[in-house]
């Protein structure tokens, strides 16, 4: 006996999966827009990403001064797709533009995950399964640490899961080969993809080679992309994230590949959760092979950043999870085993306890403290204060405490580089600028970083400090 999947049909099968969507929309705009209010700024990232959509909006190279003067951002990381951002800066040039079109994004994918949820496991289980994949941890996680290049994969990776699943290959294809121009490694991603294309494809397809096409391309790229790109691009002539992974000390001691996985709690407790959104029934489909580039990247790597289930890094993996858990209940409904056939009924509910017991954990769940996230800043009134003095057009050197805010309408140096020219103003967050510990005079601090130069300190309250280049 086998359970036939429920197909939602009418305005149900679009209705449920539109109005998640729309909520999780409108959730996330509104953590970003308050988040913004507070002046919070977890990295300096978003202002690197800002830099770059000013430049193509300009139709100038990637020029960003944030990482260093004259440093071309395709020689950091090869992610051509990000000059789309270049006609939707130009219409809103903003930095907070870049946080609300990722929100967008990250939403349509709900969308487009909950609309195929619905056609396998009925209207009501699949919006609510859709819901939890909006408050997964991969997803929210990457709201709260603003904008990064993958806003683009998660709804690409989205689309080309469900085509997957729908047996479309063709189009599987189209939407996952320009995974290669977000991000290098998503090359990687692209290869395992092709690979299960194929062996999904192999006895149906028209073309069976198609799977295999796209994961030499994907393949292709990160070879193309890590060894002659971006060097080319660089101002160090090399691929600086390669040597975070001791490549030869693998090959040489072999099982460490396996070891670094699992040597550190932080990863266990990122595959356990990767495992449990599943619904655990995930693991029954060969869909969640296509996390295992992403995984091997970020926890062979020396960067202890990767290994949390938190911030952004583990955005791209949402989808995966997803699409594996409802390919999982399809393959478990033809088991010969009853009890699989009946916990494949169950599994979309486990799903949802474990994205929903993650949410207080998160910075997202901040929505939910009145004395959090809605309460304005205490320092507002200083951080604009502050601002004001730096008019438009000028060269400024900071820390990331206020980057963000003034990377639009000025030229932006980030303090802990060497080599900056001498801007005119030099500004320090003391509380939220990542110092440690901060300078106590910035005026002197501008005077000892630029020999020649002179500074008088114009602003000094709030734990901010404003020195004002004088000669």
């Amino acid at each position: 006996m086998t359970l036939a999947p429920p197909v939602a049909r009418g305005v149900t099968g679009w209705a449920g999966p539109l109005v998640v969507a729309l909520l999780a929309a409108a959730t996330y705009v509104t953590y970003t827009l308050l988040q913004w209010r507070r002046f919070e700024s977890p990295s300096w990232d978003l202002g690197i990403f800002t830099q770059l959509a000013r430049r193509y909006a300009s139709l100038e190279a990637p020029i960003v001064t944030i990482k260093g003067d004259g440093f071309n951002l395709l020689g950091d990381h090869f992610h051509p797709l990000l000059v789309v951002l270049a006609p939707v800066y130009a219409l809103f040039p903003h930095a907070l533009t870049l946080l609300v079109l990722q929100d967008l994004l990250f939403a349509f994918s709900v969308y487009v995950v909950a609309r195929h949820a619905v056609r396998v496991i009925g209207a009501v289980q699949g919006t609510v399964l859709g819901a939890a994949y909006a408050v997964s941890f991969g997803i929210v996680g990457a709201v709260s640490s603003q904008f990064h290049e993958i806003a683009f994969a998660v709804p690409l990776l989205a689309l080309g899961l469900v085509a997957l699943l729908r047996e479309r290959w063709l189009a599987s294809a189209l939407w996952i080969a320009p995974l290669v121009l977000v991000k290098e490694d998503l090359g990687l991603t692209v290869a395992a993809f092709g690979l299960v294309l194929w062996w999904r494809s192999r006895r149906t397809a028209e073309r069976p080679a198609l799977g295999l096409w796209l994961a030499g391309w994907g393949a292709a790229w990160v070879v193309l992309s890590t060894t002659v790109l971006i060097p080319l691009l660089s101002t160090r002539d090399q691929w600086d994230y390669g040597s975070r992974i001791d490549v030869v000390g693998i090959a040489t001691h072999p099982w460490t590949a396996a070891t670094l996985l699992v040597d550190d709690g932080r990863k266990v407790v990122t595959l356990l959760l990767l495992v449990g959104i599943t619904g655990l029934i995930g693991l029954r489909s060969p869909v969640l092979l296509i996390a295992l580039p992403t995984i091997v990247w970020r926890f062979w790597a020396d960067n202890d950043a990767y290994y949390g289930h938190t911030w952004h890094y583990s955005a791209v993996l949402m989808p995966i999870a997803f699409a594996a858990l409802l390919d999982g209940v399809v393959l478990a409904r033809g088991s010969r085993r009853d009890w699989l056939r009946r916990y494949s009924m169950a599994a979309p509910a486990v799903a949802v306890a474990v994205a929903v017991m993650l949410v207080p954990q998160l910075d997202v769940a901040r929505l939910g403290r009145p004395s959090d996230l809605w309460a304005p800043s205490t320092r507002a009134t200083q951080s604009q204060e502050v601002l004001d003095l730096v008019p438009d057009g000028a060269s400024v050197e900071t820390d990331i405490g206020l980057m963000s805010y003034l990377v639009d309408r000025t030229d932006v140096y980030y303090v802990g580089n060497e080599g900056n020219p001498a801007p005119d103003y030099l500004l320090i967050d003391q509380y939220g600028g990542g110092w440690n510990p901060a300078p106590t005079d910035a005026a002197q601090y501008a005077q000892d970083r630029h020999p020649g130069a002179t500074y008088q300190l114009v602003y000094d309250a709030g734990g901010y400090q404003l020195a004002e280049r004088t000669g």
